[in-house]
C-alpha cells in the first residue's frame, strides 16, 4: 500500500533522535522509544536501497503500528489475524508456504463469513502491539495482508466513529469493481479520521450542514491529480504535512512523492505573502473550491491582508458582485509590494531548485537486464520504479513567462544578464507527465524534468 510505503519512508529516512534539531512534538519522542524498542540504527541513511530486510521490516512494523494509533486516537490500537492462523501461529508464521497452505480454501464471501474468520487482538501498549505485528508480519505480507490492515484501522478507529466522521455513511468505503479505497479510507490512515474530504477543517453550508475536513496536521501529505483538474482542493493540512512526503492520488492507483530535503516546503518572502493571500481567499470561498467569494467577502480579505487595490481596478474586479481568484492574481502580480501586492520588479525573486523523488509500486518496464527487450533491442526488467524529478520554481510566475524570459541576446558563454542584476544560464525545457500536474498544485510555476522515461502514477 502507498500509504505504508509512506510512512516508512518518513521512518527511514527522517526519523530524529533526541539530540535532533526536529525534535518538535512528544508523538516524535514516543516513537524514539519503539525505535529504540526494534533496534533501527539512529543514523539517517544516505542510500535507503542498502539497508537490510530486517531494517525495511522493522521500519514497516513501526510504521504500521503507528497508523493503527493513529486511529485509535493515540490510546489504542486493534489487530485482526484469522482464525486459521491462530492455532500454532509462530509455527504457521515462520513461512510463506505454511501461511499459503492455511490460507487454501478460505473463502469470504459474506459479511458473516468474515465475522467468522477474523480475530480481534485490542491492544493499549505501542510495544506489544509492536511485538504481535512482527510476529504476524508474513501474514500482513500474505494475500489477505491488505485487508487485515483495512480491518484493523476501521476497528482501531471503531466502527461508530468512522460512521461518525462520514458525510454520507450509506457511501461504500471500497468502490466497487476494482476494490479501490474511497478517500474516507486515506483519509483515516494519513490523519486518524474517515472525514470525506481533503480541505482543512469543516466548511459550513448553512441551515445546520457542513462537511468534514482534515482536522489538523499530518505527518505524511497528499497530493491528487483531481486538483488540477478543478475537481477538489487540497488543504495546507496534507499539502504541507510534518516531513515531505506526499501520497499521490491518480484516477487509478496511489503513489508516493518524497524529497530528501525537509527544507522544500519553506517558503521565500514572497511565496509567503502569497500563501497568506490565498488562506485568508480560500477561508471566505464557500463555493466548494470552485475559487470564487463574494464582494462582501473580498472587502475581509483585503483587511485582513493589507492589500491597498486602486478604486478602478477595485471596481473592475468588483463589478460582478463575485471575485474570482484568477482575476485578483492578476492585480496582485501588477501591485507593489508597499500596497500589499506580489510585483517583483527584479524578477530574480523566489527561484528554486530541489529535487523530488517519485516511487510507483506497480511494476513498470525498466531498462535493466531481463527477458524483455525495448524497441531499440536494449534489455528492459519488469519491477516497481523509483524517479527522480529535478523541480525549478521560476522567478516568474508562469513557467511560459520564464522560459521566454531565459530566450533572448546572450552571452558567448551562453547566459543571460537581466538589469545587470545576475547572470543566469538558460534551463532545460520543460518535460510534462500528470505527475507534473499533481506537483503544480503544490508548486504551481514548477518546471520539472528528468531523465529517462517519464515518472507513473498509474
Amino acid at each position: 500500500m502507498a500509504l505504508d510505503n509512506a510512512f516508512v519512508l518518513r521512518n527511514l529516512l527522517f526519523y530524529p533522535d533526541e539530540s535532533s534539531s526536529y525534535k518538535s512534538n512528544m508523538q516524535h519522542q514516543h516513537n524514539f522509544g519503539l525505535r529504540r524498542f526494534l533496534q533501527i540504527p539512529h543514523d539517517r541513511p544516505d542510500n535507503v536501497t542498502s539497508l537490510s530486510e530486517n531494517e525495511k521490516a522493522r521500519a514497516l512494523v513501526l510504521s504500521m503500528v503507528e497508523i493503527l494509533f493513529l486511529c485509535g486516537s493515540k490510546k489504542q490500537a486493534a489487530i485482526a489475524t484469522l482464525n486459521v492462523l491462530s492455532n500454532n501461529s509462530e509455527e504457521i508464521c515462520k513461512s510463506d508456504e505454511k501461511i499459503a497452505k492455511a490460507l487454501e480454501g478460505l473463502s469470504m464471501e459474506s459479511a458473516s463469513d468474515l465475522q467468522k474468520a477474523v480475530r480481534i487482538h485490542p491492544y493499549t501498549s505501542q510495544k506489544a502491539a509492536v511485538q504481535r505485528v512482527k510476529e504476524m508480519l508474513p501474514v500482513f505480507q500474505s494475500r489477505m495482508g491488505a485487508m487485515l490492515f483495512l480491518i484493523s484501522a476501521l476497528l482501531s478507529r471503531g466502527l461508530e466513529a468512522i460512521q461518525s466522521d462520514r458525510d454520507d455513511p450509506g457511501l461504500p468505503l471500497v468502490t466497487a469493481p476494482f476494490g479501490h479505497a474511497s478517500q474516507e479510507i486515506v483519509n483515516l490512515l494519513l490523519c486518524g479520521q474517515a472525514v470525506p474530504n481533503v480541505f482543512d477543517g469543516s466548511m459550513d453550508l448553512g441551515g445546520g450542514m457542513s462537511l468534514k475536513g482534515i482536522p489538523t496536521s499530518v505527518e505524511v501529505g497528499f497530493l491528487t491529480l483531481l486538483e488540477s483538474l478543478n475537481f477538489c482542493k487540497v488543504g495546507h493540512y496534507l499539502k504541507c504535512p510534518k516531513w515531505p512526503i506526499w501520497v499521490i492520488g491518480s484516477e487509478s492507483h496511489y503513489t508516493v512523492l518524497f524529497a530528501l530535503d525537509v527544507n522544500v516546503q519553506e517558503e521565500n518572502k514572497l511565496e509567503e505573502r502569497e500563501s497568506r493571500i490565498r488562506k485568508a481567499f480560500d477561508s471566505q470561498d464557500q463555493s466548494g473550491g470552485g475559487g470564487f467569494i463574494s464582494s462582501e467577502a473580498f472587502q475581509q480579505v483585503l483587511r485582513e491582508t493589507n492589500i491597498s487595490i486602486p478604486p478602478e481596478k477595485l471596481e473592475a474586479l468588483c463589478n460582478s458582485g463575485f471575485i474570482v481568484w484568477n482575476e485578483f492574481w492578476q492585480v496582485l502580480l501588477q501591485l507593489d509590494e508597499s500596497s500589499g501586492g506580489l510585483k517583483d520588479s527584479t524578477g530574480l525573486m523566489g527561484r528554486r531548485q530541489f529535487d523530488l523523488y517519485h516511487f510507483n509500486g506497480i511494476a513498470k518496464s525498466v531498462q535493466n537486464s531481463g527477458s524483455l527487450q525495448g524497441s531499440g533491442g536494449e534489455a528492459l526488467q519488469q519491477r516497481p520504479r523509483l524517479s527522480k524529478i529535478r523541480v525549478t520554481v521560476p522567478p516568474k510566475w508562469t513557467p511560459e513567462e520564464f522560459m521566454s524570459d531565459m530566450v533572448g541576446p546572450s552571452s558567448s558563454s551562453g547566459s543571460n544578464v537581466c538589469d545587470g542584476v545576475a547572470e543566469v544560464t538558460q534551463p532545460d525545457p520543460p518535460q510534462h507527465a500528470p505527475l507534473v500536474d499533481c506537483v503544480r498544485t503544490w508548486w504551481p510555476r514548477a518546471v520539472c524534468n528528468w531523465v529517462g522515461d517519464p515518472p507513473s502514477i498509474v
